[in-house]
């Protein structure tokens, strides 16, 4: 068992020159001219980015259009977190074969990043082993490596002496000591991620062939020892980033430009933070309601609670005091009974309607404690959540007033409230509300355009970040 960490480890490195980070880092995205698609296993992972698009189909048409956008990268969102590993591999087929296509069309190159959840969950290695295999089918390009950075800064994940760690206060706990890593469908037992890979793989590959790029390298701008790193991997080998700041993973782009440029090819298996970097995204600050609230209304907005960790209940109990707001307790557990459960369903509508033309803000949350089924499989326990979801959602797309604004609580909810619910096909990401909070602002087939919506992780955030964001939303004359 790896060992508990005190948090002032993350300020026990030098700083490096940021400025000429930039500077270099600038020069070698010019310089490669490959358009970046960022296949997003569920709607969280733009949360470091503003002013790009994400598309929530990859028909040919939606690609082309990422591709013809002057931006260096665009999302495509698989929500393949929620999804079996046979419609996930569909999927990563579809897209990888897509993708090859307009590139060929439009003769532009292009890298694929497969952006995934900073707690080390979802299907991996099933989805880049998934791209590798279409991506070297269609064409001649060989995948030399697979670049593994889970860290997120604003999420309080990080990465040292190669082991992961989730923030919990002042103390950084190993990942697989986490909730995180008992994930029904998704857990595992080992931080160190060259374990993690080994284990994930089940020994194809080795803990002990990893290649670790090293936070002394980062910090000392040693890119001639890192892109020397790069060179020598072959044979879709590992590489694992330590990082524990924005300043690491710039300075790691930096050196996968430069090894891309003398002939190298990588996909990417990472968190938030390295896509922004690999794609020249600016920072800015958070997102004022004046910014979000296009089109005001008297009618209150919704909050939908569908995560279940520990961290999304006590940021629950604690938006449940402020004022203007009324709480709706949604019976999940009913998903086991057809009939009752689809009165529960309309029931919690119609509240959610009066409450919105009200003025107030309607908050619904499923039950707080996972549905656990005696002799179940982790199929079916996902297929489960996946049914249950999809009544989350009905609660929005069902809707017959429009909110001022929509917030989702968890991956797979906060993805089905914008596809299925808002119907949403291509949104701008405008920001974020709070610290690794994103905001799109939904297109206009969309079921309420223009209306921002809250994409709000299940892990990210202390117990005060929910209510936050909530009272930065709301009319304010409704709450006085």
């Amino acid at each position: 068992m790896e060992n508990i960490l005190s948090a002032d480890v993350l300020l026990s490195y030098p700083e490096v020159d940021m400025a000429k980070a930039e500077q270099l880092l600038q020069m070698e995205i010019s310089r490669s001219g490959k358009k970046i698609v960022v296949l997003d296993d569920d709607p969280t992972g733009v949360q470091t980015v503003h002013d790009v698009s994400v598309y929530t189909d990859w028909t040919e048409n939606s690609i082309r259009q990422g591709f013809e956008e002057e931006n260096h990268l665009f999302y495509i969102l698989t929500n393949s977190r929620g999804l079996t590993a046979e419609q996930t591999a569909k999927v990563h087929r579809e897209i990888a074969a897509a993708v090859k296509k307009v590139s060929e069309e439009t003769g532009k190159e292009y890298l694929i990043m497969s952006r995934s959840d900073s707690t080390l969950r979802g299907h991996y290695p099933l989805e880049t082993l998934i791209l590798k295999e279409e991506t070297e089918a269609y064409g001649d390009i060989c995948i030399d490596g697979e670049i593994i950075c889970p860290f997120f800064k604003e999420g309080g994940r990080f990465t040292l002496n190669n082991t992961h760690f989730v923030k919990y206060g002042e103390e950084l706990i190993p990942a697989a000591q986490t909730e995180f890593a008992k994930d029904k469908t998704f857990g595992y037992t080992h931080s160190d991620i060259c374990e993690y890979v080994e284990e994930k793989t089940n020994g194809v590959y080795k803990a002990e062939d990893v290649v670790c790029i090293s936070l002394e390298d980062l910090r000392n701008m040693d890119l001639d020892k890192i892109t020397g790193q790069l060179l020598a991997v072959k044979n879709f080998q590992k590489v694992v980033v330590n990082a524990i700041d924005d300043s690491d993973v710039k300075i790691m782009s930096i050196a996968v430009y430069r090894a891309m440029a003398a002939g190298k090819n990588f996909l990417f298996r990472t968190a938030a933070a390295l896509v922004k970097e690999m794609g020249g995204i600016s920072s800015q600050p958070l997102l004022t309601r004046e910014k979000m609230i296009i089109k005001d209304t008297d009618h209150g907005g919704v909050v939908i609670v569908g995560s279940h960790t520990q961290k999304t209940t006590q940021q629950l109990e604690e938006l449940k005091k402020v004022e203007g707001i009324v709480s709706i307790s949604f019976n999940s557990d009913l998903v086991l009974d057809e009939e009752a459960f689809r009165a529960e369903t309309e029931r919690t509508t119609g509240e959610i309607e009066r409450i919105i033309t009200s003025g107030k803000t309607a908050v619904v949350y499923t039950k707080r404690k996972l549905l656990v089924v005696e002799h179940d499989t982790k199929k079916e326990a996902l297929l489960r959540s996946v049914k249950i979801s999809d009544a989350v959602q009905s609660l929005v797309g069902n809707l017959r007033v429009v909110p001022s604004f929509v917030i989702a609580k968890g991956g797979i909810t906060s993805s089905d409230v914008g596809t299925k619910a808002l119907k949403v096909k291509r949104a701008v990401v405008m920001g974020q509300i709070r610290p690794g909070v994103p905001v799109w602002q939904t297109g206009e087939e969309s079921r309420f355009p223009l209306t921002p919506y809250v994409i709000f992780p299940g892990n990210v955030g202390d117990v005060n970040t929910l209510r936050e964001a909530v009272e930065i939303l709301m009319n304010r004359k409704n709450k006085d």
